[in-house]
């Protein structure tokens, strides 16, 4: 028993015992510099490569649903998902300074065992998200197997009108999990030619679907010259909801930007690759999204918001063996870009937050298949059942990251100024920094509750509570109001009731954070050698 339990303990955590199991295994300490790889061209490549996925063609399309035109809900996207880049590369420095994760980075602020719920939060939604990620990976496998066999099409619905997905598309769901699953076996630094293959992949695909229903829209003049079925301040604060909603349904990867930065060669990398990479992907895959969302309402009356149904849409209209061959090769594009996504956009960070929570037994490799098993626990085909419960799916959670993310950042720039003692962080001694009370840190979670007051109504009134629409209008701002509540809160009750590590002036944050075993001189920090000390109290 005692050896088979040995095999399920996560490298790096085997002689860890006691409270110290909960803190550390290998996949959370800070990054060796031979793993710090990602220039401000990979970070610039690398957005275009995560964003080439169906599922960002929702953001865009989701806004024409509800009554805006295609060009207001380009312009709405690309605000909102600049205004996102800007919070996710401040957030982010102190991972691509220390090279530490979110899991980590949450203990400086909410203390060693506080952190536990932050973490929690963020991988839930990480989880969440790779569940709609695989529906929509459902949803390409299931046009494919359509393209060969038409029966499918013939299985009975038992799903109910609430489900995204059919009987049959079932059946297509749990094979794109048992395909993502195949992959996951994959070590993660080879997959990089895999992942450069996907933006090719993705254009391709993209650019052929396109161009078939602007084909069969008459052009892409018709098509961009739909004006919106909105007006006055109806439109105006669509508007406003949709630029907002564009930052929000990023906040994941605001949230957890060290996970994705702690891998920079340089900290300076992050902000060109983030601040540039990160909108204009998106922008591009928006243009193509709502071009061929626009091109559904010429071709069949009607806006079509998922590029999926679309597709499958035509190939039943006009079911020919021409188009059955063009819908299965678009489709098993789609398939390939959507694996790929699943796993570096979900996948990834909650595998990192599992392991943060459970660092004894789960390995960063291991949360990636807790991960898969909890998206199919979740029930995703009853988010994606149409563009209002997306919407009001998306415009909920944030209440909850924006505050997290609002305390992160007010404790870094504010309180410790850059300063992270990196021993501490992973130490259950009393004397450590970042014990604050009994392991939490009670500033914090006072600032994230407060942070999540104003929006509490808001929320409630997204989920089916009665609320008046001053209250419906101010949840549109429910992201950016948690970030300066939470982040302002915070930093006042620092200031009457200092933390252990607290500057009221300057800026400490060293040039780099290298690790003791590998380098001793310069403006670094140390890991190896604090660590013992640390061990020893």
């Amino acid at each position: 028993m005692a050896s088979a339990f040995k095999k399920l303990v996560a490298k790096g955590a085997e002689d860890l015992s006691g409270t110290k199991a909960f803190l550390d295994n290998d996949d959370l300490r800070p990054l060796r510099k031979e793993d710090r790889t990602w220039t401000a061209w990979t970070y610039f490549t690398f957005w275009f490569s995560a964003v080439a996925t169906v599922s960002n063609w929702y953001g865009g399309s989701a806004a024409q649903a509800l009554g805006l035109s295609m060009w207001e809900s380009l312009v709405c996207a690309f605000a909102g998902q600049l205004l996102i880049s800007i919070v996710m590369v401040y957030n982010g420095r102190a991972g691509a300074t220390y090279h530490i994760g979110f899991p980590v980075l949450n203990r400086a602020a909410f203390g060693v065992y506080g952190a536990w719920w932050p973490t929690f939060n963020r991988a839930a939604m990480a989880i969440v998200w790779n569940g709609v990620n695989a529906v929509q990976g459902g949803q390409c496998v299931y046009v494919m197997l359509h393209a060969i066999f038409p029966s499918i099409a013939d299985i009975p619905n038992t799903m109910g009108d609430g489900s995204a997905l059919s009987s049959g598309q079932m059946i297509a769901f749990f094979i794109f999990i048992l395909i993502t699953c195949f992959f996951l076996v994959i070590p993660i630094p080879k997959m990089k030619g895999l992942v450069y293959a996907k933006l090719i992949v993705f254009a391709v695909s993209a650019i052929a679907m396109l161009a078939w229903t602007l084909t069969l829209s008459g052009g892409i003049g018709p098509v961009a010259s739909q004006g919106s079925t909105v007006g006055g301040t109806e439109k105006a604060w669509l508007i406003v909801r949709f630029v907002l909603l564009g930052a929000a349904n990023c906040a994941t990867f605001a949230s957890n930007a060290s996970d994705f930065q702690r891998y920079a060669t340089k900290k300076s990398d992050v902000i060109p690759g983030n601040v540039l990479g990160f909108p204009l992907s998106n922008l591009i895959v928006c243009i193509v999204g709502n071009l061929v969302c626009a091109s559904s309402q010429v071709v069949f009356g009607e806006l079509i918001w998922n590029p999926l149904t679309y597709l499958d849409t035509i190939m039943t209209t006009w079911y020919t063996p021409a188009n059955r061959v063009g819908a299965f090769f678009i489709a098993a594009m789609f398939v390939y870009s959507a694996i790929f996504s699943s796993i570096f956009e979900n996948s990834l960070p909650a595998g990192n937050d599992l392991a943060g929570l459970f660092p004894k037994l789960i390995s960063v490799r291991t949360g990636f298949f807790i991960c898969q098993v909890l998206s199919v626990v979740i029930c995703p085909w009853y988010l994606l059942g149409s563009a209002s419960v997306f919407i009001t799916f998306l415009a909920s959670y944030q209440i909850f990251l924006s505050s997290i993310t609002g305390v992160l950042l007010a404790n870094y720039y504010f309180v410790c100024r850059g300063d992270l003692r990196i021993p501490d962080l992973f130490s259950p001694a009393k004397e450590g920094l970042y014990h604050f009370w009994h392991g939490w840190g009670i500033q914090a979670y006072i600032a994230y509750i407060i942070g999540i007051v104003p929006n509490f109504y808001g929320f409630l009134n997204n989920m089916g509570i009665d609320a008046p629409d001053s209250v419906t209008k101010f949840y549109y701002f429910a992201y950016p109001v948690g970030l300066v509540v939470a982040g302002a809160v915070y930093y006042g009750l620092c200031v009457l009731f200092p933390p252990p590590l607290m500057h009221k002036s300057g800026w400490h944050e060293p040039e780099d954070y290298v690790r003791e075993d590998e380098e001793t001189t310069g403006d670094v920090g140390v890991f190896e050698d604090d660590m013992k000390t640390i061990e020893k109290k």
